[in-house]
């Protein structure tokens, strides 16, 4: 993984592909390089790095070529420098490849070739694949046969496209479990990992599924499965405008980002909440509404920040809707054997809807006979296209790697499906849903207040950029959001931090705290605020440093706490869609100061496609 860009058409290729995948860079990377045919042969270059620095490279060696593809990487087989970057060639030097994913078998793959005589120059296992798919073209010929051929024995996934100087005016593309959309435009077309690389020239789309094979020309395109069957995909428009995908005057994607969120939170509920009725609609949902109404329990699988709303829903659903609801990391759901039953409900979430290990909890969900939902930002995605029914969070392109907006947007799907359930099973009354629809309605104008002046974070963010480890403490539904804080904090910044619940501080993370320790206490002013008080005192008895988070009103803890950020009040659900926001910021001026990477932190990729 982790960017592809591909194009055929009259345009020069290079221009394209590189800005491509400079809107790709998001996605986390490590190298980048691109592969062009010119003059019957392939041509490439790349570079580990960043896109400029293949930028730079392509400015000092120019390529006249109207069809080509391109690939930012992030290693996981062989440590990330030129060799090992994408795109990769075959012994040959007549295919070129670039992959997401991984291939699972390139040991086998690998050791038979190299009995027959191959020579490989990387440690990657990409390279098994296009040595192995020009080990069939010597047989057929034909570059889409080798390809399915080739694809027929990998075991693992991946999203390819693949040139060839032998069949110049042709590109390959095919998937499994990693994703690709193919751009169309009058006399060129483009593939890609993802369409924000691409939506510069074309907002008509096809979404690839799973062992799909696309065959593009500059006259047309054709899509078969792997087993050579025609396949008919609906051309879809892309919706959102190229300004939601820049910077747009601020200097990060993940400050922009944050201060969207008075406005995806919004969005988010635009239409969904029946204020009179004192309910909310969501349409996806209204063929498996009867199941969800009569669920035996819920199971909630995502991973990361996701992870974290989905604890949020957890203690929302178990206490309005009374539905018992457990909460799993996807990356282990489907080696535990979990026990499913056919009237469980399994929700996936996940920002991109192409995170893998979500994607395994999904199918094995499936397998068992679980209804499954999902809730997920991106349309046309996986998850969106292989669960039962689905929440569209509508945030918009999330662009900075550490998610904020998506997170907040998670929040209100789970708490519109809290009050649809919670009053269909008739544990919220008529005048209770109408002040909870009333108090949701009311969160972007307390999100705009806390944006208006963050001074105090600042200030806050410029004594302890320096520290190396931070303790994150909450209690109820603020204890996922210390999680979250500290999520963000370790993501973008590089220092340790760990989220705890307050109570369970005493029971092991109490011995790290000394006048050196910064204390993240979220305290909001909710059914157990006099604990958290509690809490509070035991830290500063130690001589910790406390940063609260609490309500404008709250004298008590000003009168405790090292630094008070005071945020306005709500009812206890709803609480983590305001405390996340001066969260986020602590990391990101953190990071900042720190001279981090904050879009790009190392090491991290937006949409993780492997396991």
């Amino acid at each position: 993984m982790c960017g592809i860009v591909g194009y055929i058409g009259l345009q020069e290729v290079a221009p394209i592909i590189i800005d491509g995948l400079k809107r790709l860079e998001y996605r986390g990377y490590d190298s980048a390089g691109l592969a062009v045919l010119t003059n019957g042969t392939v041509n490439i270059l790349k570079r580990a790095g960043k896109v400029a620095d293949l930028e730079t490279l392509v400015e000092m060696h120019p390529i006249a070529a109207t069809i080509g593809i391109g690939h930012t990487r992030w290693a996981t087989h062989g440590e990330p420098n030129d060799i090992n970057a994408h795109p990769h060639i075959d012994q040959t030097g007549t295919i070129a490849l670039v992959h997401n994913g991984i291939i699972e078998n390139h040991g086998a793959i690998r050791q038979r070739l190299e009995r027959d005589g191959i020579v490989f120059n990387t440690q990657t296992d990409t390279e098994s694949l296009v040595q192995l798919i020009s080990a069939f073209y010597d047989i057929t010929q034909n570059l889409e046969q080798a390809v399915r051929l080739a694809l027929q024995e990998i075991d693992g996934t991946f999203g390819i496209v693949v040139v060839s100087s032998r069949e110049p005016g042709k590109l390959i593309a095919a998937r499994r479990g990693s994703p690709l959309v193919l751009g169309i435009n009058e006399g060129e077309y483009f593939i890609a990992s993802d369409a924000s690389a691409i939506i510069g020239h074309t907002r008509q789309v096809i979404y690839l599924e799973d062992d799909d094979v696309a065959t593009l020309t500059r006259d047309g395109y054709e899509v078969k499965t792997l087993g050579d069957e025609p396949v008919e995909h609906q051309i879809e428009e892309i919706t959102y405008d190229i300004e939601q995908i820049e910077k747009g005057g601020f200097e990060h994607f993940m400050l922009k980002e944050i201060h969207e969120q008075a406005q995806t939170i919004m969005d988010s509920m635009r239409g969904r909440i029946m204020l009179e009725k004192g309910t909310a609609k969501l349409g996806g949902l209204r063929e498996v509404l009867p199941v969800l109404n009569n669920a035996r329990r819920i199971i909630i699988t995502a991973c990361g920040t996701s992870w974290h709303a989905g604890l949020v829903g957890e203690y929302m659903l178990e206490h309005y809707a009374r539905i018992p609801v457990e909460v799993e990391y996807a990356s282990e759901f489907r080696y535990r054997d979990p026990i499913i039953n056919e009237d469980d409900v399994v929700i996936v979430i996940s920002q991109s809807g192409e995170t893998a290990d979500t994607l395994a909890a999904l199918r094995e969900a499936k397998k068992r006979g679980a209804t499954v939902v999902g809730i997920c930002n991106v349309v046309g995605s996986t998850i969106a296209r292989e669960t039962h029914a689905g929440v569209f969070i509508h945030a918009g392109p999330e662009i900075g790697v550490a998610s904020t907006k998506a997170f907040t947007a998670q929040l209100v799907a789970l708490s519109l499906l809290t009050l649809m359930l919670g009053r269909n099973r008739g544990f919220i009354s008529i005048e209770e849903g109408r002040q909870f629809a009333a108090e949701l309605l009311s969160i972007p104008d307390k999100v705009t207040e806390i944006l208006s002046d963050t001074s105090e974070i600042q200030e806050v963010a410029r004594r302890y950029s320096q520290v190396t480890n931070a303790l994150y403490l909450g209690r109820g539904y603020n204890f996922p959001s210390a999680l979250e804080g500290a999520l963000k904090l370790k993501e973008i910044s590089y220092i340790h931090a760990e989220g705890y619940p307050a109570a369970e501080m005493k029971h092991g993370p109490i011995a790290l705290i000394d006048e050196n320790m910064p204390v993240v206490i979220i305290a909001p002013q909710d059914r157990i605020h006099e604990k958290v008080i509690s809490n509070i005192q035991e830290v500063k008895a130690r001589k910790g440093l406390v940063i609260a988070i609490v309500n404008h009103e709250d004298a008590v803890i000003h009168a405790l706490a090292d630094h008070i950020i005071a945020i306005p009040r709500t009812v206890d659900f709803l609480t983590p869609m305001l405390t996340s926001i001066p969260l986020q910021l602590l990391a990101y001026y953190i990071a900042v100061l720190r001279g981090c990477n904050v879009d790009q932190p190392r090491n991290l990729a937006k949409s993780v496609t492997v396991e």
